[in-house]
């Protein structure tokens, strides 16, 4: 068979051909832009096989000169950087590394004391034993205002002898502890200097699960991370994120987060700090947990004024209404509860010498509303308590042996000895 006859090629295939070879994987990525055509009035229109030779170079220009609706809406920032560039040039200058330092002893006093060794040893230990070792963490923080206030995890900076603080620039600083809150795991730290960049803290009002986040710290020893990822969830109890000790309502993202990112900034898509990074769960995967910043920057402001948080207390013990919480109270409190199918927040133990026993608050009681706002699960009466203040009057709406009454308690401080 002898070769092909020679057709000629029609003029539309050569202007396709030339986009193929010229436009290769950035074809790919403006898809968006050209796979339709928006007229002035915004209708799309889909490309005819009579209008690609006039239509293509227009294309063309078009993958080069975005049209301005479509600049509008994409997601980009300052010097043509996208936004979670943008977001990081704004923020990371603030975002900082901190190196604590603590001694520990290198036999925990128990073992000291344990009679195998003092048979041995007697009362003269061997100096090994009884010498202290130096214990090294690194985290993340931000810096709060150009003074170098500084926000961090407790967990990073408690019990630190030193604390060195560097920033993204290579400056260092000693750090002062100024106060810690084991309970919210917030810390401050100042460092003495001016003209400090800063962050800008934003909100979690309006926050929902999808929207983005972007996490900047110190993972793993590595300066200067950013990953970014969405919030996946909203409210996570401490109990589900499993530090049950905590008083806080966790953000839940899947951006990466490891260990030394912990006291580092959590970002909205604007650059705002919207929670301080703080925990990840051991068995879990691609996912962390942030304190949301109106807790972290009201626990932070408390510190600096006055060196300790009072958390309000009022001493109860609390689940989930359900019928198998109500046969287990029955069995072990000898009560005779009512399901009923009825929601709220089951009491199952009182405090001696509490704010709740005073006000006669009883094992077996169902919150049903504070301050007239419902009331289904434990961590919605915890937050209630917690944004209240110390010697405030809360009206808790409950029932009791199926009569419904309201019982007026003033939360007291938390005892140091449940912190």
């Amino acid at each position: 068979m002898g070769p092909f006859p020679k057709q000629p090629f029609p003029k539309q295939l050569v202007w396709i051909s030339a986009a193929l070879v010229a436009g290769g994987g950035a074809g790919w990525a403006a898809h968006s832009y050209v796979s339709e055509a928006v007229t002035p009035s915004g209708a799309a229109t889909s490309l005819d096989q009579e209008d690609v030779a006039q239509t293509v170079p227009t294309s063309w220009r078009t993958l080069v000169e975005p049209a301005p609706e479509t600049t509008a809406q994409a997601p980009v920032g300052f010097n043509g950087a996208n936004f979670i560039a943008a977001a990081v040039e704004r923020v990371g200058p603030a975002v900082v590394r901190i190196d604590a330092e603590r001694s520990v002893s290198a036999m925990a006093p128990d073992a000291l004391n344990n009679p195998f060794f003092r048979r041995f040893f007697g009362d003269e230990m061997p100096p090994e034993l009884e010498s202290d070792r130096l214990e090294q963490g690194t985290g993340s923080g931000f810096i709060l205002n150009s003074n170098g206030q500084i926000l961090t995890n407790a967990h990073v900076v408690e019990g630190a002898d030193t604390v060195e603080v560097t920033l993204r620039d290579g400056r260092t600083f000693e750090g002062q502890v100024v106060g810690i809150d084991t309970v919210t795991d917030v810390a401050v730290v100042k460092i003495e200097s001016t003209d400090l960049p800063s962050v800008q803290l934003g909100s979690t009002e309006n926050l929902s699960p999808g929207q983005w986040a972007i996490a900047i710290g110190n993972p793993l020893g590595l300066d200067n991370t950013v990953t970014a990822g969405i919030i996946s969830a909203l409210g996570r109890t401490s109990n589900q994120v499993g530090i049950p000790d905590k008083r806080v309502q966790f953000i839940q993202t899947d951006a990466a987060i490891n260990p030394g990112n912990s006291g580092g900034p959590l970002l909205n898509d604007r650059g705002e700090v919207i929670g301080m990074n703080t925990a990840i769960r051991a068995n879990a995967q691609g996912l962390g947990f942030a304190i949301p910043i109106e807790t972290a920057k009201r626990i932070a402001d408390q510190l600096f004024e006055t060196g300790e948080v009072e958390h309000p207390f009022l001493g109860i013990q609390m689940v989930t209404m359900s019928p198998e919480m109500v046969d287990r109270v029955n069995q072990e409190e000898g009560l005779n509860l009512k399901h009923d199918g009825e929601s709220g927040v089951l009491i199952v133990r009182v405090l001696q010498d509490s704010p709740a026993r005073d006000a006669g608050l009883q094992v077996g009681d169902v919150i049903k509303a504070i301050d007239g706002k419902p009331m289904t699960e434990p961590a919605e009466v915890q937050a209630a308590v917690e944004n209240s203040d110390i010697g405030d009057r809360l009206t808790i709406s409950i029932s009791r042996n199926g009569s419904e009454r309201s019982v007026d308690v003033a939360p007291g401080p938390l005892p140091s000895e449940l912190r």
